[in-house]
């Protein structure tokens, strides 16, 4: 069964999965398609050309599907998809994709928690288990991959990509590449070393989270360009998955990586 409150504007042309909840004042378009067990809270909005998956919730003021804030856009149709058990708090905003990027949609994976006055432009990718902390802003066509936290306040250069498990501090500018695993501080971003707690949390071994340090050194602090870093890394490591994700990433990254974090260099610089 799906309640929709009174006082809530539905479109007759919204699919609504089973169990889903639309509370007073919320919005729903044409063109949205919900899974089951969503919830809808008062004073929500979901624009047109949504797909959401089964279990999420949008709080109040959060507007899902506007428009996006590109000159590009032509008013063309362009999507936003949502997983599963995804969570958008107040005032979050996600915005559709544009043609003109060659993708047309912006995506949310499942189980991410997007927390208050998040925005996430046009042609955004983040992946699943992510969490945004309150006013992140990521601009068009950044990539988060999984697992990966982005501190309160930090902001994202357009077409930047925060790798996997990497966790970024609060208030930090990215504009360059974040590459996986990392620890991020200051601003503009810089490596600070791998997020070991992080990773301990999530089931790493030991000898696993030693080996992606040991990578990192040998990338930051041999004194090697990145090209003969991934070359050593490649020769005197063996092949792992934590290594070829690693390897990948940096080989494929439009922005290029991070610097390091310098010795005797203060965190407020």
């Amino acid at each position: 069964m799906v309640t929709i409150h009174p006082l809530a504007t539905v479109s007759p042309n919204a699919k609504l999965g089973e169990g889903t909840e639309v509370g007073p004042y919320a919005y729903i378009a044409d063109n949205v398609i919900l899974g089951e067990n969503c919830k809808i809270l008062p004073h929500a909005n979901i624009f047109p050309y949504v797909k959401m998956g089964n279990d999420c919730t949008v709080y109040p003021g959060a507007v899902v599907g506007a428009e996006p804030q590109d000159l590009k856009f032509d008013g063309e149709v362009s999507w936003v998809e949502i997983g599963d058990r995804v969570t958008i708090r107040e005032c979050a905003t996600i915005n559709r994709g544009t043609a003109a990027s060659g993708k047309a949609v912006t995506k949310v994976g499942s189980d991410t928690l997007i927390m208050s006055y998040v925005h996430i432009a046009h042609d955004c990718t983040i992946g699943n288990h992510c969490i945004l902390v309150s006013y992140v802003g990521l601009a068009g066509e950044t990539d988060v991959d999984d697992w990966a936290i982005l501190g309160g306040g930090a902001k994202a250069h357009q077409f930047s990509h925060i790798g996997t498990h990497a966790m970024v501090g609060g208030m930090v500018t990215i504009n360059k590449d974040i590459p996986p695993y990392a620890l991020v501080g200051k601003s503009p971003a810089v490596f600070a070393g791998i997020n070991i707690v992080g990773l301990r949390r999530r089931g790493f071994s030991t000898d696993v989270i030693r080996n992606i340090k040991d990578i990192y050194d040998t990338i930051y602090y041999e004194g090697l360009n990145v090209s003969d870093g991934i070359a050593k890394i490649q020769s005197g490591f063996p092949k792992s998955e934590e290594r070829d994700i690693i390897i990948d990433f940096i080989r494929n990254s439009k922005r290029g990586i991070i610097r390091s974090f310098r010795p005797g260099e203060r965190a407020d610089e």
